[in-house]
């Protein structure tokens, strides 16, 4: 019997996970990234981009829920949305669910992904790229947000993991380009890894939020393709309220409407800032 052909991840040098491959789909290097597609039974169609599990079919919507509502619902009044990366089109989609945003800014460094995601990944766009909407800019995110002269009431930063081309979303500079481009009451998230996996990286991000909102805070999700423990996700804005909305008023949004989720709910809303304690420890730290 012929062994089945694995593969695997290269985030860690100590260890990581293997996926079985039924089918390989794709497997090229574009500009900027080297990309692999291919089928798992669990996960569906699997995007590996530089040795990295980025999304995958099945379990997506924990992740773009998360980044996506979280903030929409704390803010309340989102009108005009940058999403910084995303090619998968997943944060579009959620983004493009509510009907009162009124301009969305997407700013991806690399249109092959964006293509092919629509091809092999159509549901995590969903169609959202033909919302009229969105205004889409093939840049890397760090010279557009440098140069740009537009403010938003959110940006949703949705990179790939510090490697390569991904290290300028989580500098110092980038944060404080996004600080500049934010309205009054703005908010800021981002996906900040693994904490279990990847501390170094969310405290580096915790001390150059923390020199920059008034209110910088993380909240979390357990996602398993992004396996080790809770992703977090990294938080700042000038205004500690929209943290502290009741879970009345964040079901009441909801309500109002009328979308359906699938992970997504006012209690996770709620609980999701709650951390566990070694993490609140190593960020007391510093």
């Amino acid at each position: 019997m012929a062994h089945a052909k694995t593969w695997h991840e290269k985030l860690y040098n100590h260890f990581g996970q293997y996926f079985i491959i039924q089918e390989i789909l794709y497997k090229k290097k574009t500009e900027y990234h080297e990309v692999i597609i291919f089928k798992n039974s669990r996960f569906g169609k699997i995007m590996v981009i530089d040795g990295i599990v980025q999304t995958t079919e099945h379990d997506e919507f924990i992740y773009h829920e998360m980044l996506t509502h979280v903030p929409i619902f704390s803010h309340g009044l989102v009108k005009n949305v940058l999403i910084i990366g995303g090619g998968d089109g997943g944060i579009l989609r959620e983004v493009c669910r509510h009907k009162d945003i009124k301009n969305i800014t997407m700013v991806e460094i690399d249109h092959t992904i964006i293509n092919l995601c629509q091809k092999y990944f159509p549901n995590h766009s969903y169609n959202a790229y033909q919302d009229l909407r969105l205004k889409l800019i093939i840049d890397d995110g760090l010279n557009f947000i440098r140069e740009t002269k537009e403010t938003f009431d959110l940006i949703i930063s949705d990179s790939t993991d510090p490697i390569n081309y991904g290290k300028n979303l989580f500098s110092l500079e980038f944060y404080w380009n996004c600080k500049r481009c934010l309205n009054k009451n703005g908010l800021f998230v981002a996906q900040n890894g693994v904490f279990f996996l990847q501390k170094d990286e969310t405290i580096l991000t915790y001390k150059h939020l923390k020199n920059i909102f008034y209110d910088t805070q993380f909240y979390q999700a357990a996602i398993p393709t992004y396996y080790g423990g809770i992703m977090m996700f990294a938080w700042g804005t000038d205004n500690i309220k929209l943290r502290k909305k009741n879970i009345q008023d964040i079901q009441l949004s909801i309500n109002n409407t009328k979308l359906n989720f699938n992970y997504y709910n006012a209690k996770i809303h709620i609980s999701s800032f709650y951390l566990p304690q070694y993490i609140i420890n190593e960020l007391n730290k510093n």
